[in-house]
């Protein structure tokens, strides 16, 4: 008697993880929020102003993208005064890859 492969519906945990890599892809389908990650992952931590500074695009919109990206847990924000400092959440980006390479 052939057993039946666990689909997602039928184990919660593949669908939890399911859910968690749509997430970050939904974060990650954006070229600005992409350019965002390539940036942080080369200096590791930066300001916003220096963000704003390496888009063409408004202070407004770019805080908007750092928003997404922190939501889904991909970057870090620390509030150093009247500025925000982000890095780069590496512990998301190892289940990401994780995910990624059980598809």
């Amino acid at each position: 008697m052939a057993r039946k492969k666990k689909s997602a519906l039928r184990n919660p945990q593949r669908q939890v993880d399911g859910d968690t890599f749509s997430l970050l892809c939904k974060a990650l389908c954006h070229p600005a929020r992409l350019k965002i990650i390539q940036y942080l992952k080369q200096v590791d931590q930066c300001l916003c102003g220096k963000i704003v500074d390496t888009l063409p695009l408004s202070q407004s919109t770019v805080s908007q993208h750092l928003k997404v990206l922190k939501e889904a847990g991909l970057i870090r924000g620390e509030i150093d005064g009247p500025r925000t400092c982000y890095c780069l959440n590496r512990e998301t980006f190892g289940k990401f890859k994780k995910l990624a390479a059980e598809l």
